[in-house]
């Protein structure tokens, strides 16, 4: 199928964790026919693969021996409230869960939420460890937000992410533990679960919105609408004397510093075995290499009606107009002239418009995995994402057309004319 509005929907809802990204982008991989691989076994030289890394998988479409590679890379992870080690807590009368945030949440928007529990438990078992993943898509957790009468500011509150972001879950002064509470629901002991990585998730449905549905609203767009809109390009890409890859990393609104982040090894070391498997050899990959380019696909700031004045004059980023080139002179994203040429005739060839943004010169930039991937891999890289509002929210806001745009243009990009 091709990328829709509805099937973005449906991937981010059946996609809480990182490690459900995973899972979701492997059942439609295995579906078209691709076929899972593991580090510790030796790989076919042609065909079509994945493999899963954690949080991380990179997918590929190997036909040409010595190919030049084109990459389309994203994060599956999102900002969210995470639960600590030891989670239980009795405040005031309340059962309480203990959460932090990670990454860059933006908190106030956690406040008065349905929250589910999503992740994967650590279980001892008679062969080992089996790693399961845990979705618990009811409402047990939410974080109260304070009463108005209570603020010392009525017009705005300072959460504090050591006191404020604990989420209540009962009343009494019972013992009731939450991990023996996920565990039982996981079908598993306790007394099992030796590791565990929990988080929230809201539980409001993806949906289109606005009078004539253009919009779409969802948790998580920033990254999963490129996770999405990558899936789709990579199984509709067709090579044409390149070797079409997709990498989407966890970690990276945390600095993807992890064994499975965009700076790990795990990108170079699949480019260095698909190489491998060719019959090839450490010359063959370095001549692969700069032949080859990445597009790293996040999200982009769309200009906000409310707040005009903070974007770039010059620079309108609309939704529903297209896919967002970003550039920064000071390489908070990788974009160069090279890389955007390329990006821009992707777009061309799939017909859809190209925006260009960048950010206010005095405002902080954030970043993407893009141009730790271009110094890792030594491969010309771009930087590029769809228009959207609410970055960081618990809920965001997207241009229901351009999920057909931007995998259409990710698509071009794999497979250029």
């Amino acid at each position: 199928m091709s990328a829709s509005a509805a099937g973005l929907c449906e991937f981010i809802d059946a996609s809480p964790s990182p490690f459900h990204v995973c899972e979701t982008a492997a059942e439609r991989l295995r579906a078209a026919g691709y076929t899972e691989l593991s580090e510790r076994d030796a790989w076919p030289a042609s065909g079509r693969f994945y493999t899963v890394r954690a949080g991380s998988l990179v997918a590929w479409h190997a036909i040409e021996e010595n190919a030049p590679f084109r990459i389309v890379g994203g994060h599956t992870d999102s900002p969210n409230l995470r639960v600590k080690q030891h989670p239980d807590r009795f405040v005031s009368g309340w059962q309480v869960v203990a959460l932090a945030p990670y990454g860059g949440a933006w908190l106030n928007s956690w406040l008065d939420r349905d929250l589910g529990i999503s992740g994967r438990l650590s279980v001892r078992t008679a062969a080992g460890i089996d790693h399961r993943l845990i979705r618990i898509d009811e409402p047990i957790l939410r974080v109260p937000q304070l009463a108005i009468h209570l603020a010392e500011d009525r017009k705005a509150v300072a959460l504090d992410p050591q006191r404020h972001v604990n989420a209540v879950w009962g009343v009494g002064s019972g013992t009731r533990s939450f991990l023996g509470y996920v565990a039982e629901r996981a079908g598993v002991d306790v007394t099992d679960v030796l590791g565990a990585d929990l988080m929230t998730h809201d539980l409001a449905p993806s949906r289109t919105v606005g009078a004539g549905h253009e919009l779409v609203s969802a948790p998580r767009l920033d990254n999963q609408a490129t996770c999405y809109a990558g899936l789709e390009a990579l199984l509709a890409a067709e090579p044409r004397g390149y070797t079409p890859v997709l990498a989407l990393f966890d970690h990276e609104e945390v600095g993807s510093q992890s064994d499975h982040g965009a700076q790990s090894e795990l990108l170079p070391t699949v480019l260095e075995r698909i190489t491998l498997a060719a019959g090839g050899g450490r010359e063959e990959l370095l001549r692969r290499l700069p032949g080859s380019m990445v597009a790293s696909g996040d999200m982009a700031h769309a200009t906000h009606p409310n707040y005009p004045e903070r974007h770039e004059p010059g620079h309108l980023i609309e939704v529903n107009a297209g896919p967002v080139l970003k550039v920064q002179p000071n390489l908070r994203y990788a974009t160069d002239g090279r890389t955007a040429a390329a990006f821009a005739l992707a777009c061309a060839q799939a017909g859809v418009p190209l925006q260009r943004y960048e950010h206010r010169a005095d405002l902080p930039c954030g970043s993407t995995i893009g141009p730790m991937t271009s110094a890792r891999t030594g491969i010309p890289t771009v930087d590029v994402g769809a228009a959207q509002l609410a970055m960081h929210s618990a809920r965001e806001l997207m241009g229901a057309d351009d999920v057909a745009a931007y995998s259409a243009a990710l698509g071009a990009f794999l497979a250029p004319v």
